[in-house]
């Protein structure tokens, strides 16, 4: 058997990590030949001293950058590129992994895609990208990797609907009025997953579910109202498909990253893993499921209504929701204000074009400049 090349862009984030480790377990199947970082050159040193690939990039290069090291956004394109490279593992956050997502589906490659981003901003032109390079898309999200193996092959028109899981988020349980006053500190503090800042917010605001709607039709194919959200706050069904006879699939599993990305990589195949432990079902019980709050948590809304819009508007939902999160993260708004600057993004700037790459990516400024605008920043 013949390793396969892998190349992680964002391997000191929390997917790229679970990514090194399922691969370490499987060094007769898969080979490191590629890593990229975003600023964390320290963490990246280690990780290339380890696993020896042969290339390295750092997107934003400090004073523990290498020298040898490839420096700026394109590395992430050069990685992807790469004749070494079987698998690109998109594990990047933000607008920046488009590039590398169409590059590879460009080149017939597999995209391991985390990178919510790609098919949020510019769905229509991967799907395009990969019709035309032969490339292939296995998502990554613990949500659309289970809708991936509950559809298993079967056609589009026997599937009904999707309904995507949501855990709810440290506010599950708050009032509107306690939303208005919640912290920081409140919005990182997961119930059950351990993810990046910026994610972690978005599930919080219920925007991560807004984009994983959005994923979901181009993915799979399925108009928005045959995708459906329910919150499940024990994180262990992570979505169920429902077909035309009235038969439901669930894919159910531990609250772990790492067999998600592992099906990435070996889809449609399943191989023994040491790393990921059994399911107890006694243990998982009792299981809940609750209506959304959309009223209480408009990102959710607007998000899915920017999708159905279409054109350059989902684009500018996820531009404004990755700014003001970042300012929330500064410290400088409070939490209910990135619905509000969302809202805001999408309607000053309603009719962008989006039929090309440049064109999302001037609507993506755009929504950052509004945002920005709108707080002084």
């Amino acid at each position: 058997m013949t390793a396969r090349g892998i190349a992680i862009l964002g391997s000191t984030g929390s997917i790229g990590t679970t990514a090194l480790r399922v691969v370490e377990r499987q060094p007769e199947r898969f080979r490191v030949a590629a890593l990229t970082a975003h600023a964390n050159g320290a963490l990246l040193r280690e990780q290339v001293q380890q696993f020896r690939p042969g290339f390295v990039g750092l997107v934003e290069p400090g004073a523990d950058a290498d020298p040898q090291w490839c420096t700026g956004p394109d590395c992430l394109t050069q990685a992807a590129l790469r004749e070494d490279v079987d698998v690109v593992v998109n594990a990047v956050v933000g607008s920046v992994g488009l590039d590398a997502t169409l590059a590879a589906l460009e080149c017939g490659k597999r995209v391991a895609l985390a990178n919510k981003e790609s098919l949020v901003m510019g769905g229509h032109l991967v799907t395009a990208a990969a019709r035309r390079g032969g490339g292939e898309i296995v998502p990554v999200d613990s949500e659309h990797s289970a809708v991936l193996q509950c559809i298993a092959g079967r056609p589009g028109a026997e599937v009904r609907r999707i309904i995507l899981t949501a855990s709810g988020g440290p506010f599950r349980e708050w009032s509107r009025e306690q939303l208005r006053h919640a912290t920081l500190a409140d919005a990182l503090r997961h119930p059950t997953w351990s993810m990046g800042k910026k994610i972690t917010v978005d599930s919080a605001t219920l925007a991560n579910k807004a984009l994983e709607v959005i994923e979901a039709h181009f993915l799979f194919g399925l108009p928005y109202d045959r995708i459906d959200v329910v919150v499940h706050p024990q994180s262990i069904v992570h979505s169920f498909v429902e077909f035309v006879d009235g038969s439901v699939l669930a894919q159910l599993g531990v609250p772990s990253m790492e067999l998600p990305v592992l099906y990435a990589l070996t889809h449609p195949d399943r191989i023994a893993d040491g790393g990921i432990p059994p399911f107890d079902p006694v243990r998982a019980s009792p299981l809940a499921f609750e209506t959304v709050r959309m009223d209480d948590f408009p990102a959710l809304r607007l998000g899915v209504e920017a999708g159905r819009a279409g054109g350059a508007h989902p684009a500018i939902f996820n531009a404004a929701n990755e700014q003001a999160v970042a300012i929330f993260l500064a410290g400088r708004i409070g939490f209910t204000e990135i619905a509000d600057a969302i809202e805001g993004a999408l309607n000053s700037l309603a009719g962008m074009p989006s039929d090309t790459r440049e064109a999302l990516h001037a609507a993506d400024a755009a929504a950052r400049r509004a945002v920005r605008d709108r707080f002084g920043c």
